[in-house]
């Protein structure tokens, strides 16, 4: 059985929480737990292995006093909309998982694809860590791995701002080239619009919980965050906004 933790809160908060459970789970002292988080503002996160300039518009970002940080997981840019979006991370030990680190892609993003399939919509795995419909992209994954544990976390974006999404990043134009596509707007979609209807977080959460369960082969039980978890994320978010951490590539 795993634990289950429901939140919301802001960027930098976020950030520091997954981190925080990553390392106490690689050193065992947190249980296996599903998170699901709505980021409070809406805000970016910025790949590890990203330079800011190229992975968003600052400019159009802090016009609209849209908050972003550097994640520790590589992967994109992304927009988290507050009334639009739900974020998993998924923290394990490896060996619960999977060594392999495609496997474990595929393992963990199953759990989307189940949630989807909820609403009566097919999802498809796209490797390395995209989740599409009808060939358009609704989530994307990234990882972080210590020796004992991961961190897998992405987003299902069920009614985001798309003309938002679509100014606040910045895609690099050899990869919507091999997507045949020429703006993000293309490249993107959501659940609400792919049914034709305005789908609710409650709706989301609950299929989300449904699908993990399924993907991981596992019940979850509603905790809470534990104390030691409280005092690391506490330490960690003044990481999460300073200048040196966000801007250093």
């Amino acid at each position: 059985m795993w634990r289950l933790i429901i939140d919301e809160g802001d960027v930098y908060w976020n950030m520091a929480v997954d981190e925080a459970m990553l390392l106490l789970r690689d050193s065992n002292i947190i249980p296996n737990t599903l998170r699901l988080y709505v980021f409070k503002p809406s805000a970016v996160t910025i790949g590890y292995f990203q330079r800011v300039e190229d992975a968003v518009n600052l400019e159009f970002l802090r016009s609209n006093n849209i908050g972003f940080t550097r994640r520790i997981s590589g992967g994109g840019s992304v927009y988290h909309d507050v009334n639009g979006e739900v974020t998993y991370s998924v923290v394990a030990s490896i060996k619960d998982i999977s060594t392999n680190i495609m496997d474990s892609y595929r393992i963990i993003c199953s759990g989307i694809i189940y949630a989807i399939k909820e609403f009566g919509l097919n999802a498809d795995f796209i490797p390395i860590n995209d989740v599409v419909i009808n060939g358009r992209k609704v989530s994307g994954s990234a990882q972080s791995r210590r020796k004992n544990a991961l961190l897998q976390h992405g987003t299902l974006m069920y009614n985001t701002d798309l003309i938002t999404l679509s100014k606040s990043l910045r895609a690099p134009k050899e990869k919507l080239s091999v997507h045949r596509v020429t703006s993000i707007l293309e490249r993107v979609t959501t659940i609400s619009r792919e049914l034709g209807r305005t789908v609710s977080k409650d709706e989301v959460i609950s299929a989300l919980i449904k699908g993990f369960s399924k993907a991981l082969n596992t019940d979850f039980y509603r905790g809470h965050y534990t104390r030691e978890e409280l005092e690391l994320a506490n330490k960690l978010i003044e990481k999460y906004r300073s200048v040196e951490w966000v801007f250093q590539r």
